[in-house]
């Protein structure tokens, strides 16, 4: 971490609450979670904001969405922890290996490669996405509102990206190891991970 935060035991308030709601989620204090020690407010209106998304949006749609956004971010730590809920919350094992080794998304269904191709090109440049973009949503049997959930989802990804990288927050070294070596290996786009 590049600046200087509260301990978990020295933390009070809002910072207590934030700390042990994110250690009651993981089993420990993910590294991420000290990014917003200065600003506990920040993040539960972050939760807040995530949860409305992720929970209006079919749930599989959203961590694919998630982690191509996080890929093309270069953002180790949420291309990792969404991979870990594709597998665990999803039941998607095959979905992170075929991310892992594809990460374009050409050996997915052909709806889910359409998201992955979207959600790719929107996190590194929005202002790229034209009428065509979305029509190939559309032709691979998404809505507008879906098309839309995934603008959401890509979009509060880029601030969440954003705000870990900037500070310097490192994926757990737990959650890592969580995965085979060969399939961590193909998610590690940016930063290490972490050593604790």
């Amino acid at each position: 971490m590049f600046i200087e935060t509260t301990h978990e035991d020295a933390a009070e308030g809002p910072l207590a609450q934030w700390y042990g709601s994110q250690r009651a989620s993981w089993g420990f204090l993910p590294d991420y979670a000290r990014c917003f020690a200065t600003r506990p407010e920040v993040a539960q209106a972050w939760t807040t904001l995530n949860l409305a998304i992720r929970e209006g949006m079919d749930r599989r749609r959203f961590e694919i969405a998630t982690i191509a956004a996080a890929r093309a971010r270069r953002s180790t730590y949420c291309t990792v922890a969404h991979a870990s809920f594709l597998r665990d919350v999803c039941g998607d094992e095959e979905g992170v290996r075929a991310l892992a080794e594809a990460p374009d998304g050409s050996t997915l269904g052909a709806q889910d490669a359409a998201v992955v191709a979207f959600a790719t090109k929107l996190a590194v440049d929005a202002a790229s996405v034209e009428q065509h973009d979305v029509d190939a949503l559309r032709a691979a049997g998404l809505s507008d509102a879906d098309v839309a959930d995934v603008v959401l989802a890509v979009a509060a990804r880029a601030f969440f990206t954003t705000v870990l990288d900037g500070l310097g927050a490192r994926l757990d070294a737990a959650t890592a190891a969580t995965f085979e070596p060969d399939v961590l290996a193909a998610m590690v786009v940016g930063r290490p991970v972490g050593d604790h």
